[in-house]
């Protein structure tokens, strides 16, 4: 049955998600398009797809326990030169995110993983790009606010054309799927205070 690449990851909402989303198509960053604006819960990992409900029923417990907390992203920050990532921050929601992660990847779980980096949340505006377009994202996206309050998680899988596709979304208390965060590129007005 082969195995799929799966990855676990909180959604930042419109207009926010596609407003990041365009900026960092337009810093030069070639896999914009193909990766949803969000929080990383889990990185890419690679699992046996025959494991994949039990994956889907071992997040529903997790979500199951959790409950919705606030996330508030402001200024951007760099793991550069350790990383070649430029990123907005997570300033509010990050210990909430740290307890996620935690029992995304706990040993007993089917997602079990190491980390190749501490868990540090944030949300990626530029990865792997030349360095003055890295220079501009840092500067740029420098008064970037947002808030909202997080109700879910999703699953996603990687494509095989390199693009990330949700499974299923999680919503805190039930582990149902949620339906209070809208799908990224919704039409809706984006607020003046999200441009810098």
């Amino acid at each position: 049955m082969g195995t799929v690449t799966l990855g676990v990851s909180i959604a930042v909402p419109e207009p926010y998600g596609s407003l990041l989303q365009e900026r960092r198509a337009g810093f030069g960053d070639p896999a914009a398009h193909g990766i949803p604006t969000h929080v990383t819960l889990l990185p890419p990992t690679e699992v046996e797809a025959a494991r994949l409900p039990a994956v889907r029923a071992y997040l529903a417990e997790v979500a199951a326990a959790g409950r919705s907390f606030p996330m508030r992203l402001s200024g951007t920050g760099t793991f550069r030169p350790l990383s070649p990532v430029v990123f907005v921050q997570v300033v509010e929601g990050a210990a909430a995110c740290s307890w996620l992660q935690q029992r995304v990847r706990d040993p007993r779980g089917p997602l079990a993983r190491d980390l190749q980096f501490p868990y540090h949340p944030h949300v990626t505006v530029a990865h792997g790009i030349a360095e003055e377009a890295m220079d501009r994202a840092y500067e740029e996206l420098a008064g970037f606010e947002a808030a909202w309050d997080v109700a879910s998680f999703a699953l996603y899988e990687q494509g095989a054309d390199g693009v990330w596709r949700q499974l299923h979304e999680y919503e805190f208390g039930a582990g149902r799927a949620a339906a209070g965060v809208p799908a990224q590129g919704s039409p809706l007005d984006e607020p003046a205070a999200t441009r810098t």
